[in-house]
């Protein structure tokens, strides 16, 4: 009941101006910021870590625009997913190297978790006419899921794929000339991962950029997106040269490196309410 109502709650404020809903997220931002103080500690002890020359007074600002962004960004779902075409048309802004996104060559997009991560995707998808397949991770709600997949896949020709799928079906795609959305710089475990820094911090890493990248013999295209006053800037960034390489860690570390300059000109955008170092090198103590 309460899924159903949420969605009919995103659907009504799907046709006001940006800039209520942008004001409506703001006070929703900064009442989680008060009231979910476990989350944020988590933003806290990641501020912490990453910019441990930030004062105090610095850390809180950010954390506190932290939670702003991810608000604005979920009500901003309304309109990516309900809006007539043309207003999310003109509010998403598709600029940078667009010819990398162009042909057939297997390419990869890595998509940093930026709060504007779903602009980003749905600008692709309406405005370039390739397809693109992603890796999808369900969601516990059946309604939500299917609310939520719907929302993602409404323009363009997109395929979601599950993790439980294996990488076959992704590495086939890539051959055939789709386009790869990746989002690897999120903390999975254990299991998969690898150990590299992250702002000089050991993190946990899943390298599978490095790993689909040689495996479909593509080349990785960086997509960055900004909330703006407007809607979102989904700046497409050059090829990267030389990679991949040989060295999967190498690579690995790279990426990361590459993101912190992505994060160092937004920081407050950046998904900093995902436990990031969670998973602790052997015999290191928990962060949290």
């Amino acid at each position: 009941m309460i899924s159903r109502l949420g969605i009919l709650f995103m659907r009504a404020i799907a046709p006001l101006p940006l800039a209520w809903v942008r004001a409506l997220g703001h006070g929703l931002g900064v009442a989680l910021y008060v009231l979910v103080w476990k989350r944020r500690e988590v933003v806290d002890v990641n501020l912490r870590l990453c910019f441990p020359h930030w004062t105090e007074a610095r850390r809180r600002q950010v954390g506190r625009e932290v939670f702003v962004f991810v608000a604005q960004s979920w009500l901003d779902r309304a309109w990516l997913w309900h809006a007539d075409p043309e207003v999310v048309r003109r509010r998403l802004v598709l600029t940078g190297a667009l010819h990398e996104l162009e042909g057939t060559e297997p390419t990869i997009i890595f998509a940093p978790h930026f709060v504007g991560l779903d602009a980003g995707v749905t600008a692709i998808l309406q405005q370039q006419s390739r397809p693109m397949t992603g890796i999808y991770t369900r969601q516990t709600n059946a309604i939500v899921d299917a609310w939520v997949l719907k929302g993602r896949h409404r323009f363009g020709a997109a395929k979601p794929v599950t993790r439980a799928e294996g990488v076959r079906g992704l590495v086939a795609a890539l051959r055939a000339g789709e386009l790869l959305y990746l989002l690897p710089d999120m903390n999975f475990g254990p299991e998969e991962s690898i150990f590299v820094p992250f702002y000089g911090v050991q993190a946990a890493t899943v390298p599978s950029l490095s790993r689909f990248a040689r495996l479909g013999r593509a080349k990785v295209v960086p997509v960055v997106t900004r909330m703006t006053p407007t809607g979102y800037e989904v700046r497409v960034l050059d090829a990267w040269a030389g990679f991949p390489t040989q060295d999967v860690e190498a690579d690995t570390a790279l990426m990361n490196e590459r993101l912190q300059g992505y994060i160092d000109a937004m920081p407050a955008q950046y998904y900093w309410v995902h436990k990031r170092f969670k998973t602790r090198p052997p015999g290191e103590p928990g962060v949290y």
